[in-house]
């Protein structure tokens, strides 16, 4: 128990204070996992909740919103990929179409599904979606995938929304600070989900938390929030003590009541292989971490990929009529290395528990 008249002075912070917060707990945004039930109670428990928006159009974008404000009236993040490197303008010709298409074939038919046409796009266009941001204007904007353009951090000011960028390495994390964000999220290697990395490939940008994030709070001017392995109050202080101002928990919020993850996907974070999480790009194109099946490891070995945005979109026709069949066999099921220390329930009771342990640890608990 915590005695309510004891300081605890961890929990006021520089991002805190910036983001008008009353913990300095983030909740990881992963788009499509992460609900607005879920972004809503968080933020009601006094962290940061968020949503991703990858591949929302303008009009999701406005409903998400919507729904949030009659759920709570605290902060929250919503969050957008950059467009970079061949994200930008992908349009393939049929052939190649077809070609990517191949590989996943067998599990089309194994699922019962027709194969789908090449469509229009595979996502929305940047611009769209951050003009229904603006408009929206959540309390904080984070951006992955890169360096926010200057207009886009202009206008974020303009309309007093805090801006808010993740980097993989200490060279990333400069490139932020130089550009002017608010604060900068330092991700290690032991994150779950996408390697955000955009000066090198992912692959050559995978510092460990402990490491990554000393280095990013020595180099920056802005408040640092670390992420990557963090699952307990154990971990929110350890990360506090190295320098940074807040905590991001992607995977800790994963197994909670109200995020989307699918009953098997949740499951498995209580199974032995959620151990075992590896890299891949065989589900999106890109370098993320997740529990090992059956389909990355056959695509591992066809070492056939498309590039991303096309494998995500291929992979999602999939991943919908999967779920529904209850297979996990073919989806992607995105989990941190600290997946073992994951714990399910509402996420308003995990808020509470995480800030109990962290008192615990940095001694204001009793």
């Amino acid at each position: 128990m915590t005695d309510s008249a004891t300081p605890r002075p961890w929990r006021r912070t520089p991002v805190t204070d910036l983001l008008g917060i009353d913990l300095p707990i983030v909740q990881g945004a992963f788009g499509g996992l992460a609900s607005v039930p879920l972004a809503a109670a968080v933020s009601n428990a006094g962290g940061l909740g968020s949503v991703g928006l990858y591949g929302c159009d303008p009009e999701r974008i406005r409903d998400i919103a919507g729904q949030l404000r009659t759920l709570t009236d605290r902060p929250f993040a919503l969050n957008l990929w950059l467009e970079f490197e061949e994200s930008s303008d992908l349009r393939p010709t049929e052939a190649e179409f077809a070609s990517w298409l191949e590989p996943l074939a067998p599990y089309f038919a194994e699922l019962g599904l027709a194969l789908p046409s090449l469509p229009e796009r595979f996502l929305p266009g940047f611009d769209e979606q951050f003009d229904a941001l603006l408009a929206a204007r959540p309390a904080v904007a984070s951006f992955v995938f890169g360096v926010p353009p200057a207009s886009v951090l202009e206008r974020c000011r303009a309309a007093r929304i805090r801006t808010v960028a993740t980097a993989t390495t200490v060279d990333e994390a400069v490139a932020l600070d130089r550009a002017g964000v608010d604060a900068i999220v330092a991700t290690g290697f032991e994150a779950g989900g996408h390697r955000v990395s955009f000066l090198r490939p992912a692959e050559d940008s995978l510092t460990g938390l402990f490491a990554l994030v000393p280095q990013v709070v020595d180099a920056v001017s802005v408040p640092v929030i670390a992420a990557g392995g963090i699952a307990d109050g154990r971990g929110i202080a350890a990360a506090l003590a190295l320098g940074a101002a807040a905590a991001q928990l992607g995977t800790a919020f994963l197994g909670t009541d109200e995020s989307t993850a699918s009953t098997e996907h949740k499951a498995l974070l209580w199974h032995e292989d959620a151990a075992h999480t590896t890299l891949t790009r065989v589900f999106s194109g890109r370098l993320a971490r997740g529990i090992p099946n059956r389909m990355l490891r056959e695509l591992t070995i066809a070492a056939r990929t498309a590039p991303f945005p096309a494998q995500n979109w291929l992979t999602g026709r999939l991943k919908q009529a999967a779920v529904a069949q209850g297979n996990t066999d073919l989806v992607s099921l995105w989990a941190g290395q600290a997946a073992p220390l994951r714990r399910g329930g509402p996420a308003a009771e995990l808020v509470a528990a995480l800030a109990a342990e962290t008192d615990e640890v940095t001694g204001h608990g009793r």
